[in-house]
């Protein structure tokens, strides 16, 4: 067996992306494009005889922080080393970054090994909202402009324009709440293989995210909601609760090394558990 690991093109992270979604992570039906356009050189597979058998990413967001996702091995190929092969890659590409990343709770114990420790736990909720609501005058649909960047900044680690340049236009759906000209929060419906899912959502208050979510559950249209609700959003998990949504599996965002400080009370759904 002669194993070759390189840099995956944007077919490659699609096929990853896929083996996501065969996992049950139920990611986006464009996500490939928008990750890839993160970091283009940020993916990279394993490869025999021309057949990808495991990937991840390694996205580095400038050159202070980086996010480890998508980490997958083909079920028919586990127990062969690819995995840790293309762990070691893409390790090795973030180099002394602070790198990210979101554990399955199979897998916590491991990462802590590694260096990486847990800074709190996300759970994932699902449901179909209980009924639409009323047209709010104060959400608006948005872009990646620059107002909007700025306050994206004080939720997530570094900058991620590349990133945002993809995730804040159709067919996604992004909303911002404005209030005397300031954006109170903000954020994005994507469909996914299930339903829609929500992420991030990031506001200045409980009253500001459950609007927004309220806003963009409708424009999303119907059917299953997802969201990656940190633990230190009780109030905002209890609101979900009410509204039919039900937690499910659980993760954990860890680092290694150390983390910008951040708004951690204004995160209300995570992006996403791939690229952070």
């Amino acid at each position: 067996m002669r194993r070759t690991i390189r840099t995956l093109a944007l077919e490659d992270v699609k096929i990853l992306v896929d083996w996501a979604a065969a996992e049950g992570w139920n990611p986006g039906l464009g996500d490939a494009v928008a990750f890839h356009a993160a970091d283009p050189d940020g993916f990279i597979g394993a490869f025999v005889d021309g057949e990808m058998v495991a990937g991840i990413s390694a996205v580095a967001y400038g050159d202070d922080f980086g996010f480890i996702g998508l980490y997958i091995c083909r079920p028919d190929r586990r127990g062969e080393g690819h995995g840790k092969a293309v762990w070691d890659a893409g390790m090795a590409r973030l180099g002394d970054r602070t790198i990210g990343l979101d554990g399955v709770v199979e897998q916590q114990a491991n990462y802590r090994s590694m260096g990486f420790a847990p800074v709190y736990r996300t759970i994932r909720f699902v449901g179909s909202p209980n009924g639409p609501t009323e047209a709010d005058s104060d959400i608006r649909v948005i872009g990646p402009q620059a107002d909007v960047l700025d306050y994206d900044s004080r939720f997530f680690p570094a900058p991620r324009r590349s990133f945002l340049e993809h995730w804040l236009r159709p067919p996604h759906v992004a909303l911002a709440m404005v209030s005397e000209g300031a954006i109170e929060g903000y954020g994005v419906a994507r469909r996914c293989r299930d339903g829609r899912k929500i992420g991030p959502l990031f506001a200045n208050s409980l009253d500001a995210a459950s609007r927004l979510f309220a806003a963009l559950t409708n424009a999303s249209g119907p059917g299953n909601v997802h969201l990656d609700v940190p633990e230190t959003s009780g109030q905002f998990a209890a609101r979900l609760t009410s509204a039919d949504l039900r937690p499910g599996f659980e993760t954990a965002r860890m680092y290694r090394g150390k983390a910008r400080q951040l708004t951690q009370s204004g995160v209300f759904a995570i992006t996403t558990l791939e690229l952070g």
